[in-house]
């Protein structure tokens, strides 16, 4: 994977394949500090400490379709090789929670890509999970909680073109905002 957010959309569908009824994905930028940190946190059906142990090993995954699962080892390689680094916490019948660092100015750290797409299609396209977005930089902060605007739908699926419009671009205009620290 070439861009960050990508990896946060791959720890995210862990997430969902988990059975998770609540996911937390969070970004937070600083250059005051020179980090970027990345975290996704569920309530899903969790990890014992024994496959905790083992997730970072490419040659260990649960999936059935494949027998390698390179999402998570190569994100600790690219976190390490920025100054950073890779957590899982996890919990049998509690959940999960991946933390990854970069030091954000590194030469080798891989671009965030398109965060706001990685968002969106998360919300639109697993309507049955509470998503909790945040995306900070410095002191400026997007926060979406998927709940406030499923009930104003009351009813009307996510999946209408006209939501996923207003939804992409709600999440884009936010997103952008804090970066910028432009309301426009």
């Amino acid at each position: 994977m070439r861009e960050l957010s990508l990896h946060l959309l791959d720890i995210a569908e862990n997430s969902v394949a988990a059975n998770a009824t609540q996911v937390k994905l969070a970004v937070i930028e600083d250059d005051r500090t020179d980090l970027l940190q990345m975290s996704v946190e569920d309530n899903g059906k969790g990890m014992d400490a024994e496959t905790v142990a083992k997730i970072t090993d490419p040659f260990v995954t649960s999936r059935t379709t494949r027998k390698v699962g390179l999402g998570l080892p190569l994100l600790k390689e690219a976190a390490e090789a920025c100054n950073g680094f890779l957590k899982i916490t996890s919990q049998l019948g509690v959940g999960t929670r991946v933390e990854v660092q970069f030091q954000r100015s590194h030469i080798d750290r891989m671009p965030l890509g398109n965060l706001a797409e990685t968002y969106s299609q998360l919300l639109i396209l697993n309507p049955q999970i509470n998503w909790l977005l945040l995306y900070r930089f410095n002191d400026r902060v997007f926060e979406l909680d998927d709940r406030e605007i499923k009930s104003g739908l009351d009813g009307i699926p996510l999946t209408e073109p006209e939501i996923i419009a207003a939804l992409r671009k709600m999440i884009s205009d936010g997103i952008r905002t804090v970066q910028t620290g432009d309301p426009e």
